[in-house]
This record gives C-alpha cells, sequence and structure tokens, in this order.
C-alpha cells in the first residue's frame, strides 16, 4: 500500500470486512473455494453496481466500479482450481463404475461419487463446471 493504490486498497478494505463479517456467522471463510465464492459475489454486486450508475448518469462511479471490478478479477484468477481434463476424466471414471453397476444413472448419484473424499474430495473445483461435463457425459 506503499504506492497509494487507492481502488487495490478500497477492495482489500472491503474483502476483509466481508472476511470479518463472514467469520462471524455459522460459516466462516475456511478454504480457497470459499474465497473464490467472495470474490465473484463481489464481482457481480460490483457489475449491478456499475450498472445502475451509467443508468443513473454517474459514469464517473461506474468506472471507479470497473476499476475495482479489474482488481477483484485479478484476485479471483490466483484461486488454483482443477482444470477441465483432470474433472472430465474423474467424471469418466465414475461413469464407468456406475455403467458396470447400475441400468439407469442418475445426475445427483454421480455428483455424489464425484465429490466424494476418494474422488475429487477437497480438491478446488467448481460445483457447476462438474455439474456441467457430468450432464454433457450422460447425453
Amino acid at each position: 500500500m506503499q504506492q497509494k493504490d487507492t481502488n487495490r486498497l478500497s477492495v482489500l478494505r472491503s474483502l476483509l470486512s466481508q472476511s470479518l463479517n463472514a467469520s462471524k456467522t455459522s460459516s466462516p471463510i475456511n478454504t480457497d473455494m470459499q474465497v473464490l465464492a467472495l470474490l465473484r459475489r463481489s464481482v457481480s454486486a460490483g457489475k449491478a453496481a456499475s450498472a445502475e450508475f451509467s443508468a443513473a448518469g454517474r459514469q464517473d462511479l461506474a468506472d471507479k466500479e470497473e476499476l475495482q471490478i479489474k482488481v477483484l478479477e485479478e484476485y479471483a484468477g490466483g484461486v488454483e482450481v482443477l482444470g477441465e481434463e483432470e474433472v472430465r476424466r474423474a467424471v469418466q471414471d465414475v461413469l464407468e463404475e456406475f455403467r458396470g453397476v447400475e441400468k439407469e444413472i442418475k445426475v445427483g448419484d454421480v455428483l455424489k461419487r464425484v465429490f466424494a473424499p476418494e474422488v475429487l474430495g477437497d480438491k478446488p473445483v467448481e460445483k457447476g463446471d462438474v455439474a456441467r461435463i457430468v450432464k454433457e457425459l450422460l447425453n
């Protein structure tokens, strides 16, 4: 913060505040995926605020929000998540297990097995991407 980057400073203060508030609830932020979810919520809130500022004719505030969104996206890019190939491989392995045993394969059963500790477990992965891959491979 020696550089007096006010946008980055305000983003960091906001994230620290949100993290502190979350620590006082029943679900504190403990994992990288929870941090990533916090960053994504902040990005979507920033985009909504920027759109509202633009609609109200306050381009200065909209530009400020856009700069903060860039900082948030930069931080979100630093969180390591599994690549699509690794997820696809894990899903295919689980589907092969199910095809040998069950006639009708349900998406929910596959997702439960994929997120089991011995398959993907606590590895950082986007659940929406996993669900999309499962549906894609089942069809």
